[in-house]
């Protein structure tokens, strides 16, 4: 029952037969509502008004007619009927349609690898192949002074395993899991995991408008009469908005000319809002039910039935209804400014029609195309007395004309403006007008960008294009190819680029890009197939918070890196200058083991957990080459390497006159207690813990009390004690191991404490 259908006409006769049975040359017949099954040409249409926006990203219903230029004369595989009537000859079918051209350019996009992947790997082979190296060193030092091979072997094994954070892909797979959780509650859907971090890297936003920067409801926001212009409240087909003239508001019964106006256009139309619960919908065409939506504002009074109905047509682009008023009929119209004007003598002003002269009309002229050079659409209404039957689009009345518009979302603009703190460019790619499109990028505060349309890229070579992209630009008229090719370009510049996008035809740029984000609500499938991340609420906002959530990503990664790293460093470095003096081992395997496998990780998970620190949002992207460690990352690993086992070295050796196994044990259970409590230091890469919270990360305190805990059981516990070789340890020894852990939070406290002050303007410390 769900198998597609279209109806052919062959050998004289209608039949419906599945739309996979069609070819070339076949006659289909479509209608309002049905989905167009191919790539036709038109040989009749009846008022025909296919939705397109699938295909071309168009936000309005696009008018088809016989005979017309390539575009208005071809039906498009996979594009839906709104209105009329059309038959057609099937000029291309499956892979060779518009629709199948864009399903292969989106196949033509290899597997991509994401931001992390590509640093985390690289990570990887660098440490695989120092881990390698310091073993075969240690075990050929080791054999060179004298030690059993055997033992220097399991020793060079262990120091591999100590080298390398085997904690890591788990640590990395959790931390991006719970981020994909926190992400999905605030309605944005990972379909793989590093997608919400390769976001947190985004250098350039190219978004569609049409439903995502803003709402995909028409909504009227300016009406113009003869006596005064009104501006209107409110969004959508929520009807809790008001009217305002001279900054107060006025209803129907307190202006008699915009009281005629409502009436007009709550009459003219076929569309009707409906409450359900606390929510409205609208029933209809999106400009009828903007016309609807604001006699509702206007607290106008329900209209009566219709008597007679001369519909909108494309040749007229206007639409007259009559329907009964007290003592009489009239005649209502609304259409194109021109269309109207057109059959117009009077206008209307509070104190009766006066006549339409050359200058008023001049007037009227004007005042709809400055509304229109400022992106709205623009209906005129018109009235005149007529009799019941009485459709003759003559001798109107002209009353005024409505300014409607798809608004911004309200929450856009604030999120455009954290994008651009966040040094993150966003950049309009829509299949709109250049008019809408600068109109609504002025609204979010986009400022004045140069429009460029698809025709114009078609004629710009790369390195035009290439120049182009580094000005303050928008697109308008895009075809899929057209933003292929601009995401490819953003990526030779060395961006990392975010792609939104919610039809077909945003496929091939969505699988392009670094980071593909298809809109949930409107999507096609297509669109979220080759997505990695889904927006549940359609909002350009949501994209602005999973960048945040992103950057706090990569931030607890790059800290719990730097965490293990520098644990396993102080490890490494206590083996080999033990080694280097001649002395017994300091570590068994089985203690290593332990220290990397058992305690490490715990601790590096709850570190994967801080929250995103205050100034993430203030900071520009990161570079597509900024590894992972750095220099200063590698720095720091050494300094707390250094630090941790110079301290388990003097323990060792100072302890040694009392016993290798309790010198080893203090060793031992001293390095762990240096790893543990220098997390503090790792849980702001700038901030001092006193300012982001001791013990705001409640996982952490947790992890540290558990971890320390089983160190506890390794030293006193009799079963852990013939596993791990060690002691029991007295009150003195405990002592010093806790002085020796108390450098390791104060210092870095008070290094970030004083560099923070300095950073704050007025502050000399």
């Amino acid at each position: 029952m769900l198998t597609p259908t279209a109806l052919v006409l062959r050998d004289g006769e209608e039949h419906v037969i599945p739309a996979r049975e069609i070819v070339p040359g076949d006659l289909v017949i479509v209608a309002s509502g049905d989905s167009v099954p191919a790539d036709l040409t038109l040989v009749s249409a009846t008022e025909l008004h296919v939705d397109e926006s699938v295909v071309t990203g168009e936000s309005v219903a696009v008018s088809k007619r016989v005979g017309a230029d390539t575009d208005a004369g071809r039906l498009l595989m996979g594009t839906g009927v709104t209105a009329g009537r059309g038959e057609g000859v099937v000029s291309a079918i499956g892979a060779a349609t518009s629709f199948g051209s864009i399903a292969e350019m989106t196949q033509s996009v290899g597997q991509k690898q994401t931001h992390l992947q590509r640093k985390l790997g690289h990570l990887a082979r660098q440490l695989g192949i120092a881990a390698l190296l310091i073993a075969a060193a240690i075990v050929a030092l080791g054999t060179y002074v004298g030690r059993p091979l055997f033992e220097m072997f399991m020793t060079g094994l262990s120091l591999a395993v100590a080298m390398v954070p085997e904690g890591l892909p788990a640590v990395v797979t959790i931390t991006l899991a719970l981020g994909a959780s926190v992400m999905a509650r605030k309605r944005a859907l990972a379909r793989r995991l590093q997608a919400i971090e390769t976001l947190g890297a985004a250098s350039v936003i190219c978004t569609d408008k049409t439903g995502t920067l803003t709402e995909n409801k028409m909504t009227a926001t300016e009406v113009w009469t003869l006596d005064a212009t009104y501006h209107v409240t409110g969004t959508g087909y929520d009807p809790a908005g008001h009217i305002e003239r001279d900054g107060l508001r006025v209803r129907a019964v307190d202006d008699p000319v915009l009281a005629l106006l409502l009436e007009t256009g709550l009459t003219c139309t076929h569309a009707r809002l409906r409450r359900s619960g606390g929510d409205w919908t609208m029933i209809g065409t999106p400009t009828e039910g903007a016309l609807v939506t604001l006699a509702y504002k206007g607290w106008a009074p329900a209209p009566q039935d219709v008597t007679a109905e001369r519909p909108f047509s494309s040749e007229r682009k206007r639409m007259s209804v009559v329907a009964p008023v007290a003592g009489g009929h009239r005649l209502y119209m609304k259409g194109a400014p021109e269309a109207v004007l057109a059959c117009a003598t009077t206008l209307q002003t509070a104190d009766g029609p006066i006549p339409l002269t050359e200058s008023l009309r001049d007037q009227v002229s004007e005042t709809h195309r400055m509304m229109a050079a400022h992106g709205l659409r623009v209906i005129a209404l018109a009235w005149r007395e007529a009799d019941k039957d009485d459709l003759e689009e003559e001798s109107l009345t002209y009353i005024g004309h409505v300014g409607l518009i798809d608004p911004p979302r309200p929450e856009v603009k604030d999120a455009v403006t954290q994008a651009k703190q966040a040094g993150i460019r966003v950049i309009m790619i829509t299949g709109d007008s250049p008019v809408t499109a600068g109109a609504i990028a002025a609204q979010l505060g986009m400022g004045e960008p140069r429009c460029i349309q698809g025709s114009e890229l078609d004629d710009l070579s790369d390195e035009a294009l290439d120049r182009l992209l580094a000005e303050d630009v928008i697109f308008a008229r895009t075809l899929p190819a057209h933003k292929m090719r601009i995401v490819a370009t953003l990526q030779g510049q060395g961006q990392i680029v975010a792609m939104t996008g919610d039809g077909v035809n945003d496929a091939p740029a969505l699988k392009r890009a670094d980071i593909g984000v298809a809109m949930g609500i409107r999507g096609t499938d297509a669109s979220k197939d080759a997505a990695d991340l889904v927006l549940l609420d359609d909002n350009f906002a949501t994209i602005v918070g999973a960048i945040a959530e992103g950057r706090r990503q990569f931030d607890n990664v790059r800290k719990f890196v730097r965490y293990l790293l520098s644990s396993n460093a102080g490890e490494v470095l206590a083996i080999s200058v033990n080694l280097l003096l001649g002395g017994p081992l300091i570590f068994l395997a089985t203690q290593i083991l332990w220290m990397n496998l058992v305690t490490d990780g715990v601790t590096a998970v709850a570190l994967g957990l801080e929250k995103g620190e205050k100034q993430q949002m203030e900071r520009p992207p990161r570079r597509r080459d900024e590894p992972i460690l750095g220099g200063h990352g590698f720095a720091l690993i050494l300094l707390f390497g250094t630090y941790t086992a110079t301290a388990s070295l003097w323990l060792f050796y100072s302890l040694m006159p009392l016993g290798v196994d309790l010198a080893r044990t203090a060793a031992f259970t001293g390095m762990v207690v240096f790893e543990k409590m220098s997390v503090f230091a790792f849980r702001s890469l700038t901030q001092p813990c006193s300012r982001i919270g001791w013990f705001s990360n409640p996982f952490l305190m947790l992890a540290l009390v558990v971890t320390l805990s089983l160190q506890v059981l390794a030293v006193y516990w009799p079963p852990l004690q013939t596993l791990l070789r060690t002691v029991p340890l007295d009150a003195g020894h405990w002592a010093v191991i806790a002085a020796l852990a108390l450098p390791l939070i104060l210092v870095p406290e008070g290094v970030k404490f004083l560099a923070t002050r300095r950073a704050v303007p007025g502050n000399v410390a």
